[in-house]
């Protein structure tokens, strides 16, 4: 089992900036990768940003890019979702997500974290 808690989030205003963490836990955190993911009412589930534990192959939306940044910390087991120059849009519920390398869906989510844009 995989265990996710966000944190970070928060209400700004356009313009500013948010860091949000995710704390994971479990045996072999390294056979995973690691993924941010956003949500509004009545819309999907949105890719934002993924990241491997064991590399440095980063990957986001373009919708994001240029303002976000995913790192982490494998000594701390914490992945981060740096977000800059903020949007009134990117007002959603941020998840951490994980997926096994050997499959194609997120199977495991964090409680999700409000972040909230004001214009």
């Amino acid at each position: 089992q995989v265990q996710l808690v966000e944190s970070g989030g928060g209400s700004v205003q356009a313009g500013d900036s948010l860091r949000l963490s995710c704390t994971a836990s479990g045996r072999t955190l390294s056979n995973y990768i690691m993924g941010w993911f956003r949500q509004v009412p009545g819309k999907e589930r949105e890719f934002v940003a993924a990241i491997t534990w064991s590399d440095t192959s980063t990957y986001s939306t373009a919708s994001v890019k240029g303002r976000f940044t995913i790192s982490r910390d494998n000594a701390k087991n914490m992945v981060y979702l740096q977000m800059n120059s903020l949007k009134p849009e990117d007002t959603a519920v941020y998840y951490c997500g994980a997926r096994h390398y050997t499959s194609n869906a997120y199977s495991y989510w964090g409680q999700g974290t409000q972040v909230t844009v004001s214009s």
